[in-house]
């Protein structure tokens, strides 16, 4: 047998033992991911399943740097299509079906690792809604290197994707002249009159739960409760 010849068989076998390796690995990783997959389809099967960005209740309101503020709204009896999640976000809650929820917010960070599928529903008797925050980049170091300045509390929630507070601010009561370093959105979550500075000295009035305005980087302003009674205010950033 020649030289050449012995070469080629070498060359065939290691190949066909790369193939084979490469082939039962996939296999391995399909019956590992199969399951999981299966039972999501299964428990929607026959219906329609859209994107979170493209379920016509979570209605995108504003967009900007891979970052998404959705007006989620869904009324008394309704459910919202199968919808999937696969990016972070942060949920500012006005209104349960219930009743208000007055701005409290959390956070499901686990979507942008482990996409999720589920529809939402409302059993009423009021509406239902939420200020989502989408963040659809890549986690930041959760370091302080990104901090705004001129706030005098801790964060309520604080992770790779987001940093959120969310505060309490009485009759006639205004914040420090605050500047962040990522995109924020101010979402005003219970009644009352709220005014929120910008740069040029034009103030966006706020004057009812669910009212918000965005800020971009760097941009410094003040909250002030313009209103007699207290009012609480969610201010929430997207890190990037």
């Amino acid at each position: 047998m020649t030289m050449s010849l012995i070469h080629k068989l070498i060359k065939f076998r290691s190949l066909y033992t790369c193939l084979l390796m490469t082939t039962v690995t996939g296999v391995f990783l399909l019956q590992t991911l199969t399951p999981t997959a299966n039972a999501q389809e299964n428990e929607f099967i026959g219906e329609k399943i859209v994107h979170l960005l493209q379920e016509p209740r979570h209605r995108t309101v504003h967009e900007q740097d891979g970052l998404f503020l959705l007006d989620v709204q869904v009324n008394p009896g309704d459910t919202s299509f199968a919808h999937i999640h696969d990016q972070a976000i942060l949920l500012t809650y006005i209104n349960a079906g219930s009743g208000p929820r007055d701005g409290s917010v959390s956070t499901n960070i686990d979507y942008a690792s482990t996409p999720h599928t589920h529809k939402v529903a409302n059993e009423g008797p009021g509406l239902m809604r939420i200020i989502a925050f989408v963040n659809s980049g890549l986690a930041v170091s959760d370091s302080d290197s990104d901090e705004p300045s001129g706030m005098n509390s801790e964060p309520n929630i604080e992770n790779p994707w987001f940093r959120s507070y969310r505060i309490e601010l009485q009759a006639g009561e205004q914040t420090n002249i605050q500047t962040h370093n990522n995109n924020t959105v101010i979402v005003q979550g219970s009644d009352g009159l709220v005014h929120v500075t910008r740069a040029d000295g034009i103030a966006a009035e706020l004057d009812a739960p669910g009212d918000w305005t965005w800020r971009d980087p760097h941009s410094p302003f003040i909250v002030r409760n313009m209103g007699q009674t207290s009012v609480f205010v969610a201010i929430n950033e997207g890190r990037q």
